[in-house]
């Protein structure tokens, strides 16, 4: 017995003849399922027969029984048959594509497969698949074809499902175009599709597919043209068009590539490597052939640079804004603008710097105004200190600073955005010498000083002053001491020092006094009194409080010590040659030694002067000379007449003639000095000449007369 037909309620088996049956019995019976079998019994003409009523897909004993005229089993075979599953109902099928079509159906139970079916006139398409829906591939396009479904599973395929007639899409469109376009209105940019018509076609669909990703978008058309819009950036296509009609869609076309504008640079970044250069980067962009970097300093001054890598280097100037933005080119055209940096470079280091010397311990910097500075900060330092000047300014004053000292002195300029351009150069400037300290004053001479100080400056020339009233004398030295000479006397000074570099000059050092020694009076003079007596004299000196006059000689010292300037000197002794000076002396004890023309003291006064008769008008006059070899002159004076003789060297006598009795006179014997000048301090005797005696007269001494002590 073999099975040659099974359907899903219904099994066919053909045996072999039996010689001497009567007749021949079939029976299944269900393996897993208990009940009464299911037979059929045939005449013994029939070598074949079909069971029916039965379950699907459901595992039976096929068994053929000989029977002879009484019913008995002459002999018999059996197997084992899987009835086939269900029909498959409620068939759906459309077209996917124009060489396609798709099915779907009502699952079958216990069916392990499918077998699917699209007939067109002589031509039929077969498929198997294992689940509820299928597509027939391999079609003609826009053909009406009949679709049919049979399940299977171990034991056959079941019967075909009812037909269900559907047409494949329309052929595919051809010879796609793509090119880049802009929307006049928005300026967006798309991409412009064409492509040729397609038969059977009611509209089309065209859709860029990114390599890489999904569809990114899509455009419609019932024509031959549609624009995709708005295109993304750094993207490449294959756009393709698929065409449409009741059936459904046609195969896609032969894809054509396109490729979009790249995308803007991003992470654009700025930095200055140094100063004056300034170098821009960005990440790479896709799809990009090569890079534009556009710099535009605020001043308009703009440059590019075109590179294929993702940086760019620029020279740059301080004090200005620059605008940067970075474009990407590739064949398709330029990316989208991107977003525009701006960069402000550090404001630039001030110029034409000028240091001006106030003093020792100030400097006055001074410099033209820099672009990109808001403010300026002068720093200057040594090696132990800083000094900081801040100001808006392009002035600025460093006190409080060591003199004679090196300072590194540096302005940087700022600004809000970039902060201190700390680039800028430093200057070693000196400042100004420190103040000499005097530390002593010698006199040389009545009219020069030495004057000596501490050396405290490198390469300073030191000068020194003395001024007062009368005036200023200096001197100038590199060395610790110098000299000042033509001092004037009687004059008080104050002395500083100053010391000049090429710096500048520093203050002057603490004064110290100064007196030189009082001047000697212009004139000097000496008048004798008396015989014992002389009057000194003398115009004032200049610088002098008081005065000691002296006269000396071998028998003895006048001295007188006053605050005048004229002193009266006893003991003086005549027809003596004497030595004079005078000390002039300031109020602090300073004292001028003034020496003067020797003075020679008058001739003595003659003693035991006498008169003698010697006729009746003519009388002598004698007397002892004191001291000395002198003339002498002789007075005699009358109410009526007056007479003076002279003598000769060694002389003591001298005689009047006409003279008058009965008169009272008058008489003096004076030295004459040297020089012509007579003495007047002598003392005067009075006689008187009597009328009375035969000779004459007599001459009687009535006493004498002195001009300082007018005895009688």
């Amino acid at each position: 017995m073999t099975i040659f037909t099974v359907t899903s309620r219904s099994i066919s088996a053909r045996w072999s003849r039996y010689v001497g049956a009567h007749s021949y019995r079939i029976s299944a019976n269900s393996v897993a399922v208990m009940g009464q079998p299911a037979f059929v019994i045939f005449n013994n003409r029939f070598v074949l027969g079909t069971i029916t009523s039965l379950l699907p897909a459901t595992l039976y004993n096929v068994k053929v029984e000989v029977l002879d005229g009484n019913g008995n089993v002459l002999a018999e075979d059996q197997t084992q048959q899987v009835t086939t599953p269900d029909i498959p109902l409620n068939i759906k099928a459309y077209s996917k594509t124009s060489s396609s079509i798709t099915v779907n159906w009502s699952a079958v139970p216990k069916a392990t497969g499918y077998v699917l079916k699209a007939k067109s006139g002589s031509s039929v398409i077969e498929t198997v698949v294992n689940d509820s829906s299928g597509t027939l591939t391999g079609l003609r396009p826009y053909t009406l074809y009949t679709i049919s479904v049979q399940s299977s599973n171990a034991g056959g395929n079941s019967q075909p499902s009812l037909p269900v007639e559907t047409r494949t899409g329309p052929h595919a469109p051809q010879s796609v175009r793509a090119v880049l376009t802009t929307d006049s209105l928005s300026t967006t940019l798309g991409v412009f599709v064409t492509w040729n018509a397609s038969e059977g076609s009611t509209n089309y669909l065209a859709t860029p597919i990114e390599k890489s990703r999904n569809v990114v978008q899509n455009c419609t058309s019932r024509s031959t043209s549609c624009i995709i819009s708005p295109v993304p950036c750094g993207i490449q296509y294959n756009v393709t068009v698929v065409a449409f009609n009741d059936a459904g869609p046609s195969d896609a076309a032969k894809p054509t590539e396109f490729m979009s504008i790249p995308c803007s640079p991003s992470d654009i970044t700025i930095w200055e490597i140094d100063s004056g250069n300034l170098t821009v980067s960005w990440s790479p962009s896709h799809l990009t052939d090569y890079y534009t970097a556009f710099v535009k300093r605020d001043d308009g001054l703009e440059v590019m640079c075109n590179t294929s890598l993702t940086s760019c280097s620029f020279q740059s100037e301080c004090g200005f804004i620059y605008f940067i933005s970075v474009f990407s080119y590739n064949k398709v055209g330029q990316s989208p603008p991107g977003n525009v940096l701006n960069y402000t470079t550090a404001p630039c280091c001030p110029t034409h710097v000028k240091a001006v010397f106030v003093s020792s311990d100030t400097i006055e910097m001074k410099w033209n105004p820099v672009r990109g500075a808001e403010m300026y900060e002068t720093k200057a330092q040594d090696a132990s200190s800083v000094v900081f000047c801040n100001d808006t300014s392009t002035l600025c004053t460093l006190s409080g600073l060591k003199c004679n000292t090196i300072y590194n002195i540096t302005i940087y300029s700022y600004s809000d955005i970039r902060g201190f351009n700390y680039s800028c150069q430093k200057r070693s400037i000196i400042t100004g010498p420190c103040s000499p300290s005097i530390l002593n004053i010698t006199k040389v001479s009545p009219s020069t000083i030495n004057v000596s100080w501490q050396q405290n400056n490198h390469d300073a020339v030191y000068k020194v002053f003395a001024f007062g009233k009368a005036g200023v004398r200096s001197c100038n030295s590199s060395g610790s001491s110098c000299e000042i000479n033509d001092l004037p006397c009687g004059a008080i000074f104050s002395v500083s020092a100053v010391a000049t570099t090429p710096e500048g000059k520093s203050l002057p050092s603490y004064s110290l006094p100064l007196e030189t020694v009082p001047c000697c009076p212009d004139s000097f003079s000496v008048t004798q009194i008396t015989q014992s007596m002389t009057n000194v004299s003398w115009t004032e000196a200049i610088g002098a409080q008081s005065y000691t006059t002296v006269l000396e000689s071998s028998k003895g010292q006048a001295k007188c010590h006053t605050g005048e300037n004229h002193c009266l000197l006893g003991c003086i002794t005549c027809s003596t040659n004497y030595t004079v000076s005078l000390s002039a002396i300031s109020e602090t004890g300073l004292t001028s030694v003034c020496n003067y023309k020797g003075y020679s003291s008058s001739g003595c006064c003659p003693s035991a002067i006498k008169l003698y008769r010697l006729g009746s008008n003519a009388l002598r006059v004698y007397w002892h000379a004191t001291a000395g070899s002198v003339n002498y002159i002789v007075n005699v004076t009358s109410n009526n007449a007056n007479f003076t003789c002279s003598t000769v060297l060694w002389e003591t006598y001298c005689d009047i003639t006409g003279v008058y009795c009965g008169d009272i006179y008058m008489v003096t014997v004076s030295p004459v000095s040297t020089d012509g000048s007579i003495v007047t301090f002598c003392p005067m005797k009075m006689y008187s000449v009597s009328c009375s005696m035969n000779s004459g007269a007599m001459v009687i001494y009535r006493g004498r007369r002195s001009l300082f002590y007018n005895e009688a």
